[in-house]
């Protein structure tokens, strides 16, 4: 499946890959992400960075909690094993310089969204390749919550966030928006960094 992701995103910049996790390990990684959220370990999302960072829920409605290596869990340690495996497939095969990893569990509530904007900040650009692991069991079409990713040339294209997709596109290149869902929305988010 990696060779697929490698070879999509050399044509197009951007990949959606169904079953990139597989259901356990879908069901353990939205187990904890909830468990966070229960005991008071997610925290609202913010935008921007340094002096310019600022919490705002009319633009991002999300809370997140950040994965940290170690003391990752069992599943959280897959997860990232597996990430690990596609940034040595798309540096050997893209040339990307891809260094590290920066991830997060995000947790949207019914009716939350993230306004339309691009993954690299105006002052630090080492953001790379966007990465979405999406932890939704049983997600219908009207549950909503898609990401819409804006191409080239007017198109879009929308991404139902059910468990197990992997989603991943060029930082600099796609700006991208979370649509509100009717149920709260769960995955796992971050960016490959260069150097």
């Amino acid at each position: 499946m990696i060779d697929t992701i490698i070879a999509q995103l050399a044509d197009k910049g951007w990949c959606v890959a169904p079953g990139f996790l597989p259901d356990d390990l879908v069901h353990s990684l939205a187990q904890e992400a909830e468990h966070l959220g229960q005991s008071g370990r997610l925290h609202p999302a913010a935008t921007g960075q340094g002096g310019q960072r600022q919490i705002r829920a009319n633009l991002r409605g999300d809370s997140i909690h950040w994965l940290e290596e170690p003391p990752a869990t069992p599943a959280q340690a897959e997860f990232l094993s597996r990430m690990e495996a596609l940034r040595l497939a798309a540096n050997r095969d893209l040339q990307l310089g891809l260094f590290e990893l920066e991830v997060h569990f995000a947790r949207y509530p019914a009716g939350a969204g993230y306004g339309k904007h691009l993954d690299v900040f105006q002052q630090d650009s080492r953001r790379t390749l966007s990465v979405i692991c999406y932890l939704n069991e049983d997600w219908q079409a009207e549950n909503g919550g898609q990401l819409r990713i804006d191409l080239e040339h007017g198109d879009s294209v929308e991404v139902l966030p059910q468990g197990g997709t992997l989603v991943c596109f060029l930082s600099s290149r796609f700006p991208h928006e979370v649509l509100p869902a009717t149920r709260p929305r769960l995955s796992i988010t971050g960016w490959f960094k260069h150097r």
